[in-house]
């Protein structure tokens, strides 16, 4: 099947797909949150019973204790836990290791203020460091522990990078058959496993179906990604086709690719804005995900209210995008594919650095300034004195002097946790050349 007529088969089955009340669980706060935001109609369903937006729980808010350190505004997360159970959003990604391991405590902090059947889990075994049977089975019983729950609705293998990390991580080490009989026992609802790898990864993992039957697959999926992946990464448009046509649900993870997809050039910008003026730049990435009828869910990480609001306003009586628009999303993305992005999505899995590098803020700020076309460009751009001062300020505030690329010894320790494949050491000195360059003006 060709892409026009795979796009618009998808757009159209979507625009059936079935939906549901924008409804949570009763509570006596309820009533006021709706007054708060009210939605024009029914949050989407592709599956009955399982919201489209889902809630990616990898970024909570934060605020300083007492001590000055970062911890998560607990208070925060259970507001928007309720606004989003309020409002038809009921599955909830986290994982062991997200937030340095607090993610799954804050997560279930909140949401054990509800009842066990109005909220769908999904954690991860995220066994990286120590994918022995001991370890591996004290994570996933740790989990259940957190959230006092006798079973998780969705059990990831977390974050496959080839067909060996696979083989070594889970069928070794027996925990494949553990985790089978405990899907067998009710205590595992659906069990698949979320993917970072190049194609040959991701088709060994297809041909294991047969065996292990997998319920759902978690891929990375946006309107670059679609076609444009990258690196060592499986275009999305080849994952979604083969999970289709084995019936496999699909879970979306990186819908905005880290947040590149809410903020893009003035002219793609102005181009979106002259079809909808009164949506978001990010309604588009998120209006593209939800148009592929076999998506379970498209994980969101909605740090603030904001966030919230305005993907509730997408999914909420959903417009799945026309032919016309998915062509100009492609257009759009085409475009992005050729600026000389880093692509850095912000998953922090390369953290903490041994020597304090922000590697995350770095990335972000240099991919930030080449999308916005803030980036110096020589002597001979109009303005140059004062764009290489703006420049250099607004480095040194986005990322503290002693956290910058310059620091960066190349020891690759960070390297081999890249979900994105990024050759961080490389990229972090390309950058460092870049704005030493900027500094001693040899541009």
């Amino acid at each position: 099947m060709d892409r026009r007529s795979f796009l618009k088969q998808s757009g159209a089955a979507a625009a059936l797909a079935g939906l549901a009340a924008c409804s949570g669980p009763t509570k006596d706060n309820q009533a006021a949150i709706h007054e708060e935001l009210t939605t024009d109609g029914p949050m989407l369903q592709n599956y009955p019973g399982i919201g489209v937006l889902g809630y990616g729980c990898m970024r909570w808010p934060m605020i300083k204790d007492s001590e000055g350190k970062d911890v998560i505004d607990q208070e925060a997360v259970n507001s928007l836990v309720d606004e989003a159970l309020a409002h038809g959003v009921n599955y909830f990604d986290t994982s062991p290791v997200y937030l340095r391991g607090d993610s799954e405590r804050a997560t279930a902090e909140a949401l054990n203020r509800h009842p066990r059947e109005s909220w769908l889990l999904a954690t991860k075994l995220s066994n990286f460091s120590d994918s022995s049977y001991a370890n591996s089975v004290r994570m996933y019983r740790r989990s259940l522990e957190i959230f006092k729950t006798d079973h998780i609705d969705y059990y990831l293998l977390h974050a496959i990078g080839s067909a060996e990390d696979f083989k070594r991580r889970f069928e070794d080490t027996g925990i494949m058959d553990f985790l089978v009989k405990e899907r067998e026992s009710g205590h595992i609802r659906n069990l698949g496993f979320s993917i970072h790898s190049h194609k040959e990864g991701f088709d060994s993992m297809m041909e294991l179906h047969p065996k292990y039957h997998w319920d759902f697959v978690q891929i990375q999926m946006n309107y670059i990604d679609w076609t444009h992946a990258g690196g060592r990464n499986t275009n999305a448009d080849h994952m979604y086709e083969q999970l289709a046509a084995r019936d496999i649900p699909v879970v979306i993870m990186e819908p905005l690719r880290g947040g590149a997809l809410a903020s893009l050039t003035n002219s793609q910008t102005e181009r979106l804005k002259a079809i909808e003026p009164d949506r978001s730049v990010a309604s588009w990435a998120f209006r593209f995900v939800g148009s592929f009828p076999k998506v379970l869910t498209a994980l969101s990480g909605m740090t603030y209210r904001d966030h919230l609001v305005d993907n509730l306003k997408t999914f909420c009586n959903f417009k799945p995008l026309k032919e016309e628009e998915f062509a100009l999303l492609e257009e759009i993305a085409d475009e992005q594919s050729r600026f000389p992005l880093v692509g850095c999505t912000g998953c922090e899995y390369c953290m903490p650095c041994p020597y304090g590098i922000n590697i995350p803020g770095v990335f972000r700020f240099y991919d930030k300034s080449v999308i916005e076309g803030s980036f110096v460009k020589g002597p001979e751009q109009e303005h140059y004195a004062r764009a290489r001062k703006r420049y250099l300020l607004e480095y040194d505030k986005a990322v503290e002097s002693v956290r910058q690329a310059d620091h960066c010894i190349a020891c690759g320790q960070c390297a081999p946790h890249c979900p994105q494949h990024i050759r961080i050491p490389r990229e972090l000195k390309r950058i460092d050349d870049y704005i030493e360059s900027i500094r001693q003006e040899t541009l």
